[in-house]
């Protein structure tokens, strides 16, 4: 799917996911949130980083640890920061994630979270968890791709 860059506005992304698992499949998802929360979040202040997602037994999709910073001008209307957030996706979708993260390894993680057109959205990953030697690898990697582009920018001054 086609994510239209002019209609998009990244609020928060969780670069650590990226480094402790590896990314299977991503998900768009909506997020139910109360007024105060969204204007929260226009104004950026979201944190996504020690967030984890969760699947009840109603086959609803749960976001827990999600921090978003109470709106200053709310006042009584300002929700709990870290309360549990319901994400909005089809059944179908959930019913399909709840049997691949029975199995061994698999986790559902949030990625990033993003307004398009004008709707607060979380795109959700179906990732497997990395093994110590795999991100020391993964580290390698990168630095050694930095290593020759480094090499390539000096070759070509």
């Amino acid at each position: 799917m086609a994510v239209n860059k002019e209609h998009t506005k990244l609020i928060a992304n969780n670069k650590k996911a990226y480094h402790e698992y590896f990314i299977e499949e991503t998900y768009e998802a909506g997020i139910q949130l109360f007024g105060t929360e969204v204007k929260s979040l226009r104004m950026g202040h979201c944190s996504i980083k020690e967030s984890f997602l969760r699947i009840d037994s109603d086959n609803e999709i749960w976001c827990y640890q999600m921090h978003i910073s109470p709106y200053e001008k709310g006042n009584i209307f300002n929700r709990d920061p870290l309360r549990p957030k319901k994400l909005l996706m089809h059944k179908y979708e959930i019913v399909k994630l709840q049997g691949k993260i029975s199995e061994k390894g698999y986790a559902l993680v949030p990625l990033e979270v993003y307004f398009r057109d004008g709707k607060a959205k979380v795109k959700v990953a179906l990732a497997r968890g990395k093994k110590l030697y795999d991100k020391r690898d993964d580290m390698a990697k990168r630095d050694a791709k930095r290593d020759i582009e480094r090499a390539f920018k000096d070759a070509n001054r």
